[in-house]
């Protein structure tokens, strides 16, 4: 009796091995310390490790983000936030990719980022950052009607003081409008910027600003209403300080009905072979829509162009009020993350 007594202890105790799993709760935080134990027993090749999240640049109502990955190389990047409501906002970035831009933000608010390297589908390191957005002091926007008379001896000042480092900005091109968003183009003829930071007024009156990367010459601003018209400020940015800036203004196109894609697919087969029949040589034909990513609030979407050329794309959809909205992107990209 006691030795049948002493051999179902085992099994007894291997039925009280349940509460172990406890840790779940917290399994994020253990699984992070984890991750970075088990990939080197198990193929340290293939380790991947994130580098300090970094703030690059903060305005009122965006802020920008660096990172490195010292170690291995990931898929695909996931930031993760909260917004002022306190709801969750998660945006997918190309596993390539070492910044990024948040808009949409509120001045003087704290917010924390979470910055995740995925391998696969799978989290495999995070480091995150705590921001507080800038002050509204820019919110008052007057100095685009006063700098006109600073834009021209700006040229003059930086030759007096560093002749080398002169950066000068070319005019502000309007390259695409749709209903709600707008491309621009600029040049740089002269030095190099920083960044860039671009400034305008939402419909409602309400200052805007985005940060861009000091080696672009391109941007698109979405999130715009239709039939109104907007000025774009863009300044060029060193070491903190505005050096130079341009200004355009542009009018977004009238609402789109929208009616087509009910019709489209079946447009979308004769396609392929109008283009033959009219014009072999460029002919340009696109390859299935695939969804790459998806969050509560964005989609990332791919696209392969197996013959010819595209000068540029045009992504259509509603949004949850039901109204249309447009993205324009250009012709090499092969992908788009939606917001």
């Amino acid at each position: 009796d006691w030795m049948e007594t002493r051999i179902a202890m085992p099994s007894s105790i291997a039925g009280t091995e349940e509460p172990e799993e406890m840790p779940l709760p917290s399994e994020e935080q253990k699984h992070e310390k984890i991750q970075t134990e088990t990939p080197p027993s198990a193929a340290p090749v293939l380790r991947a490790v994130l580098g300090e999240l970094r703030v690059s640049s903060v305005t009122p109502n965006s802020v920008q983000l660096q990172w490195s990955a010292p170690e291995g190389s990931f898929d695909s990047f996931l930031l993760q936030y909260r917004d002022v409501q306190g709801q969750p906002q998660a945006l997918p970035i190309d596993g390539e990719s070492r910044s990024v831009t948040v808009p949409g933000l509120s001045p003087s608010r704290r917010y924390r980022f979470h910055l995740y390297g995925l391998q696969g589908r799978k989290k495999t390191d995070r480091v995150s950052t705590d921001i507080i957005t800038a002050v509204e002091e820019r919110e008052e926007l007057p100095q685009p009607t006063e700098e006109p008379q600073h834009e021209k001896p700006q040229t003059e000042a930086p030759t007096s003081e560093t002749t080398p480092a002169k950066a000068v900005l070319e005019e502000l091109r309007v390259s695409s409008v749709t209903p709600s968003s707008v491309g621009l183009e600029w040049t740089v003829p002269k030095g190099s910027f920083d960044s860039f930071l671009l400034q305008y007024r939402d419909a409602q009156g309400q200052p805007q600003a985005l940060t861009v990367d000091g080696r672009s010459r391109s941007v698109t601003v979405p999130g715009l209403s239709p039939s109104h018209r907007y000025r774009f400020h863009l300044y060029g940015l060193r070491g903190g300080k505005r050096i130079d800036r341009v200004s355009t203004d542009t009018v977004t196109e009238e609402p789109e009905e929208l009616p087509q894609p009910t019709e489209e697919p079946q447009h979308e087969k004769p396609q392929t072979e109008a283009p033959t029949s009219e014009t072999t040589p460029a002919k340009a034909v696109l390859e299935e829509l695939r969804v790459s990513s998806v969050t509560p609030s964005s989609v990332g979407l791919e696209w392969t162009v197996p013959k010819g050329s595209f000068d540029s794309f045009m992504l259509q959809y509603r949004d949850a009020q039901g109204q249309p909205q447009a993205l324009p992107i250009d012709g090499r990209s092969r992908s788009v993350t939606v917001p």
